[in-house]
């Protein structure tokens, strides 16, 4: 929110931010930072859309989200949430044939798919995989297709929180609009709002100039 803050202040709205959850990465952070530092990508893609929204200024900048995105299904909820594109790797590494060793920052990757060394890229071969790669992308892309005609939609865009159905306990169901409530636009700007999920507390507390948060 300081960042957002100083947005305000500066009058400077970048084009875009991309949201990368804690699922993400190669899978080789220290296990501190992969458990316990920062927010998923579903929580973390819902605060960003609604801080953007708060501000007022969610239509100016494009939102991407990436964590974990390797299904149709996953596509279809992250866009759902407020994304506007969905970046994924993981999947990928898996198809060209990542083991997930946690060696990639070792540049001894055993199967060649992150390393400099020339002797262990031998293990990987580019033409064959690369095939792999293009059908897992034009078949998750179809698989993306049917679930958007399924659900009575033109584009993947109009998936909204309202056609996902959330499980927050056994035999406890609720629609993502109750899971993942949005923002009115504008409403950080505002005095007096309810402020059931915590945003005006966090916006009170945010300063434009650092990112220690005021007393």
């Amino acid at each position: 929110m300081c960042i957002v803050k100083a947005m305000l202040e500066t009058k400077i709205i970048p084009d875009f931010f991309v949201v990368e959850g804690t699922e993400g990465g190669t899978g080789a952070a220290p296990l501190e930072f992969a458990n316990h530092v920062g927010m998923p990508m579903i929580e973390g893609l819902t605060f960003v859309h609604n801080t953007l929204r708060g501000m007022g200024v969610r239509s100016q900048i494009e939102l991407g989200a990436a964590g974990n995105n390797v299904s149709a299904f996953d596509i279809a909820r992250t866009l759902a949430l407020g994304a506007d594109w969905c970046n994924s790797a993981r999947g990928y590494m898996f198809v060209i044939g990542c083991i997930q060793a946690q060696a990639c920052h070792t540049n001894r990757c055993t199967v060649g798919v992150a390393t400099q060394d020339p002797i262990r890229q031998r293990a990987l071969d580019p033409i064959g995989k690369s095939k792999r790669v293009a059908s897992v992308h034009r078949n998750t892309l179809a698989a993306l297709g049917e679930m958007t005609g399924a659900a009575g939609l033109s584009s993947p865009r109009e998936f909204l929180p309202r056609h996902l159905m959330i499980r927050q306990a056994d035999a406890q169901m609720v629609t993502g609009d109750d899971a993942f409530a949005s923002l009115e636009i504008g409403s950080l700007l505002k005095e007096g709002k309810d402020d059931s999920g915590g945003y005006l507390a966090r916006w009170s507390r945010a300063n434009a100039k650092q990112f220690e948060p005021s007393d």
